[in-house]
């Protein structure tokens, strides 16, 4: 079963839409881990800071039904999509890696960009997996992740909450 990584993150209620987002899928998926989260302020647009972390889960399931999963979890969560791009989020769930898949479509962008783009996104995963490999670089987490904290400020706080992902 391909190991599969999905980036969650919340600037609305966070606590709330995340702990319930990591509850439905356990309900679907079964055993889930979590990264340590972390509080960091919105991107492209003012707004309440972001609480983002990571989530490892397993599955036979196809990439295009764990995408679907996520989108029916996150408007299980309230999340709308008739706003700008860049706005607060009651719950967002991005797929970032499907295995070792690199998606040539456009539509599916597997490995997402954001893990080498985003301190929220790539600080988390080296946290849970940070001898894994990215698929294009060849390189480990933990070796990307001190690149991007040695070549600027990063603002990442650590956050003492955490979801507590329960297993069926």
């Amino acid at each position: 079963m391909p190991e599969v990584f999905v980036g969650a993150g919340s600037n609305d209620s966070a606590e709330v839409h995340l702990a319930r987002g990591v509850a439905l899928l356990v309900e679907h998926y079964g055993d889930v881990s979590c990264s340590p989260v972390y509080r960091n302020p919105a991107v492209g647009f003012d707004g309440d800071d972001f609480l983002n972390f990571v989530i490892r889960l397993y599955t036979d399931e196809s990439m295009a039904q764990v995408m679907a999963r996520l989108r029916t979890i996150e408007d299980c969560c309230g999340r709308t999509r008739d706003g700008a791009k860049f706005s607060p989020r009651t719950l967002d769930f991005d797929l970032l890696l499907y295995g070792d898949v690199v998606s040539e479509d456009p539509a599916v962008d597997v490995p997402r960009d954001e893990i080498l783009k985003y301190p929220f996104v790539l600080k988390p995963l080296a946290d849970l997996v940070p001898e894994h490999r990215h698929p294009l670089t060849r390189q480990t987490y933990s070796t990307l992740w001190a690149a991007m904290a040695k070549a600027g400020p990063v603002e990442l706080t650590p956050v003492a909450w955490a979801p507590q992902p329960q297993a069926r």
